[in-house]
């Protein structure tokens, strides 16, 4: 009798700056690993080499800073290149991919903060992926005061004025009320252990399923 094949499972972990993504990223690969599974942890921008150069220019350049347009395409070209280079592959071996974000942070951060027509960013974000979606999404949700009290980043984004955060977090909010079972949203200002806690059993209920 042929073994099953190893189905991987890609889950993105997403949030407004401060939200402690990757502590609880670190924490559940952790666990995933002394379980037993196959664990990949990336993120976005930079999770190739080429994703790597161009982090650099949309987070931190400071002299070209990329116009709203130029900021989502430099996105989207970190993410054709993770999709094809990173996760697919490792997809493929049955890893279980963690991702400090993906799909859903170009449309809360390019479309409701910086305001593009958010029916272009969606498209063009799911042509960048190849149509790729994420297994689930785990959100963690933080005030926008709170967060950016505790965000240790220096980058363009931690500099935005915070009603840009607030219109961040409110598009965030927006897709997960809009996809429930696909998204499980965490409030982060509980005590960490329970966060913790919740973070996976957010990832075994998907994990179970494949």
């Amino acid at each position: 009798m042929e073994r099953a094949e190893r189905r991987g499972v890609l889950i993105a972990f997403e949030g407004t700056e401060g939200a402690g993504k990757s502590s609880h990223i670190r924490h559940a690969a952790q666990v995933l690993e002394r379980e037993g599974h196959e664990v990949r942890v990336t993120a976005e921008p930079g999770g190739t080499p080429l994703g790597v150069k161009l982090r650099e220019l949309v987070l931190h350049e400071r002299e070209a800073v990329p116009t709203p347009l130029a900021e989502l395409f430099l996105y989207l070209a970190d993410r054709a290149q993770h999709v094809a280079q990173l996760i697919q592959p490792a997809l493929a071996t049955g890893a279980i991919v963690l991702t400090d974000r993906y799909s859903a942070s170009t449309i809360a951060y390019q479309s409701y903060g910086r305001g593009l027509d958010l029916e272009i960013v969606s498209r063009a974000d799911a042509w960048a992926r190849s149509g790729l979606a994420a297994h689930t999404t785990v959100l963690l949700d933080c005030p926008v005061r709170i967060g950016l009290q505790r965000a240790r980043g220096h980058d363009r984004f931690h500099a935005e004025v915070e009603a840009f955060h607030e219109r961040v977090r409110a598009g965030f909010l927006t897709l997960a009320a809009a996809d429930a079972k696909g998204w499980r949203v965490i409030d982060a200002t509980q005590p960490e252990g329970i966060v913790r806690e919740r973070v996976m059993e957010a990832i075994r209920t998907v994990v179970g399923r494949q």
